[in-house]
């Protein structure tokens, strides 16, 4: 949430900040967990940077790593799906999925997915992952496959002062490649897209 706010400061009333507003000394105490994706010119996203602490989640410095290697087989369409999405549409996307290591230990995470304004400059993204329990291993028994569990899309308006976190499931990826949810009394459809407002569920 506190890099959200940060992000949703700098932005002000465009879609999105510019890459060069980001001073890091300004989120110094989220460093070690934020990182920053470049979309290259054929498609691809790979890390630009990454805080320490992450790279130790994950047993390896991530700078240059491809952000869909992180992903299940399965899941690396929907994720390149998303970032798509984030990056056409300046959209957040908050990722709740499962990482598991080699011997088969299982923690949770959160990921928020922030677009970054750029001129004539390739497309990035601003992101942290926060784990959602810290167990002994974690940072010693590297993650090696991330799975998908939900997604959703935020509308940077409604969480100023809103957890992240929801009970939303995700929305199913159509075949077409279009994000597909349905209409619900908790969301309010733009375009292809349902926003929904955050909070925890009572």
């Amino acid at each position: 949430m506190a890099l959200f706010q940060y992000w949703n400061r700098l932005r002000g009333r465009r879609p999105a900040p510019l890459r060069t507003e980001i001073e890091p000394a300004e989120i110094k105490q989220l460093l070690a967990d934020t990182f920053i994706l470049e979309r290259g010119d054929h498609g691809e996203t790979a890390f630009r940077l990454a805080g320490t602490r992450m790279c130790a989640i994950y047993g390896k410095e991530l700078k240059g790593h491809l952000f869909p290697s992180l992903w299940a087989r399965k899941d690396t369409q929907a994720i390149n799906r998303l970032v798509d999405h984030v990056s056409k549409d300046n959209a957040v996307c908050v990722i709740a999925y499962e990482g598991a290591t080699r011997d088969s230990r299982i923690n949770n995470f959160e990921m928020i997915l922030l677009p970054l304004a750029g001129k004539g400059e390739r497309p990035r993204f601003l992101g942290t992952v926060q784990p959602l329990m810290k167990p002994f291993w974690l940072g010693a028994d590297p993650i090696v496959e991330n799975k998908i569990g939900s997604f959703h899309f935020v509308n940077p308006e409604e969480m100023v002062a809103a957890p992240l976190r929801s009970t939303i499931n995700s929305p199913s990826l159509s075949p077409d490649g279009e994000l597909m949810a349905a209409e619900t009394e908790q969301g309010r459809r733009i375009r292809h897209l349902v926003v929904y407002q955050g909070g925890r569920a009572g």
